[in-house]
């Protein structure tokens, strides 16, 4: 299961730093939250694991649009 967890993270990670470094300079800077929901991500899916810090980053991307919240967010 170690293993299962440990290639999920690298592959969830790897998507993340591809989207930070390919896709966001091109969006610019749009987060409400501090840290951004990408870095955000990148704690969460290393201090909780790939499944439950990727549920918690999606959620923290859920909740980053116009009518939501803002301001500093870190990771529990």
């Amino acid at each position: 299961m170690r293993l299962i967890n440990r290639i999920f993270g690298w592959f969830f990670l790897g998507l993340i730093r591809i989207y930070q470094y390919a896709i966001s300079p091109m969006l610019g800077a749009n987060c409400r939250f501090t840290p951004t929901c990408s870095q955000y991500g990148v704690e969460a899916i290393r201090k909780y694991g790939p499944f439950k810090g990727g549920w918690m980053a999606l959620k923290r991307i859920g909740r980053c649009h116009p009518w939501g919240s803002h301001g500093h967010d870190p990771v529990p």
